[in-house]
């Protein structure tokens, strides 16, 4: 069976050759500027396209569910709360909207109000999440680690092949890209210690992660599918699972992370919905042994999103120290959501959901400096002639994602955070 021809599509916008945002894509997320009060946007090229300011003039006429300050909130959660038909329908008319030949927009005297430039913009947080769940879906991730702390014979706990290892992280502190964190303190126990000591976290680390976000909600009580997941998944963004090592060495056991994770989580500001994904759908990793029957799936829900971290110390280039793809992870996301729900978990608009670190099969590909310095054994050298261990007060961490396919591409854009010392 031969695939259909990819479209071809153009804009009368002006887009930057390797953008991201083109419109093939069209992100949905928030905004403000000077002028501007924060509202609801659609990235292309370099511009954002304000909602509120089509919806004003008409343009989304034929939805008479959106209500008429819909686009002018300071999260996406109602508008994605009125569900695929409406989203989908939103984007594909902003789409139409910006082809080529399309005067509607292009020639109207709203045009110039509609069309607000990107770097005159400040992003916000795209959703308020109530909840937050981070898993550990990278065969090549969770090896690792379990290689360097626990027996290289026996990496993967028993139950790692049969579910999708997760556990509820803290939502109040992920924020959106371009806020710096402060490195944390806590306890600390080295092996060769002889009691905890108190300070700034040494072993200051980066994951490399996306997220989804939920559309729907559910009861309490009430399960999804491995064939229903996708349609309460609204989109995606890249996730920064930032990380103390030596607190959470300390700590985890026996209830698993807290002080090493909870300080701060970061993300791209723009949500890249499923819709635009869907010509980069891949099969996933073969999973052995059998997975049990609530956890199989109709059809592939791995993507191909080739993924970048870089390191760019204080007042120096960022450098690129590991490249990955979404496609590795052994987990998808329609298991980690019928897994998380098969027990009666009820779900929210605009709960995120992380993949847990992702690691790829040669060294270049891991998504951790744990990994990617092998525990400190490897340090990571940078042009500077500085090395890396794991993360240092002034670095700015930067990750990118994006698809690519034949003349069709679609990004996410970046997530970056500067460290700055412990307060």
């Amino acid at each position: 069976m031969t695939k259909p021809e990819l479209p071809v599509l153009e804009s009368w916008v002006q887009i930057p050759k390797d953008s991201d945002f083109t419109i093939y894509n069209l992100p949905f997320g928030v905004f403000q500027n000077k002028r501007l009060s924060p509202r609801a946007g659609v990235a292309i090229g370099d511009k954002i396209v304000d909602l509120a300011v089509l919806h004003d003039e008409g343009f989304f006429a034929e939805l008479s569910q959106l209500p008429h300050d819909i686009f002018l909130r300071d999260s996406l959660n109602e508008f994605i709360s009125l569900g695929k038909g409406v989203t989908r329908r939103v984007r594909e008319i902003v789409q139409d909207l910006l082809l080529t030949d399309n005067e509607k927009l292009r020639d109207h005297q709203v045009r110039g109000k509609a069309m607000v430039n990107r770097k005159e913009a400040q992003m916000l947080m795209p959703v308020k999440v109530g909840d937050y769940t981070d898993f550990y879906s990278s065969m090549e991730h969770a090896t690792n680690v379990g290689t360097m702390f626990r027996d290289p014979d026996n990496a993967l706990l028993p139950n790692w092949k049969h579910i999708p290892v997760g556990y509820h992280g803290r939502a109040s502190s992920i924020i959106p890209s371009g806020v710096p964190i402060h490195r944390p303190k806590g306890q600390y126990k080295d092996p060769n210690m002889e009691k905890p000591e108190f300070g700034p976290s040494r072993r200051l680390d980066f994951e490399l992660e996306l997220a989804f976000i939920t559309g729907r909600q559910t009861k309490m009580g009430d399960s999804i599918s491995t064939g229903e997941a996708e349609d309460f998944i609204f989109g995606f963004v890249l996730f920064n699972d930032w990380s103390a090592r030596d607190i959470q060495a300390w700590e985890y056991v026996p209830l698993g992370p807290f002080l090493g994770k909870n300080f701060a989580s970061s993300i791209s500001p723009w949500i890249v919905t499923l819709e635009a994904l869907e010509n980069f759908r891949v099969a996933g990793p073969t999973q052995e042994p059998e997975v049990l029957p609530y956890l199989k799936c109709e059809k592939d829900h791995a993507f191909d999103i080739n993924l970048e971290v870089y390191i760019q110390p204080e007042n120096q280039k960022a450098e690129k120290v590991c490249t990955s793809n979404f496609k590795y992870m052994y987990w998808n996301i329609a298991q980690q959501l019928a897994h998380h729900t098969v027990n009666g978990c009820n779900i929210n608009v605009g709960d995120m959901y992380a993949s847990g670190t992702i690691s790829g099969p040669t060294e270049d590909s891991y998504g951790s400096m744990l990994e990617l310095a092998w525990k400190g054994t490897k340090p990571v050298r940078l042009e500077d002639g500085s090395e890396r261990k794991f993360i240092e007060d002034g670095d700015t961490v930067l990750m990118k994602g994006f698809c690519k396919l034949e003349h069709i591409r679609v990004g996410f854009g970046e997530v970056s955070s500067k460290v700055l010392p412990a307060k």
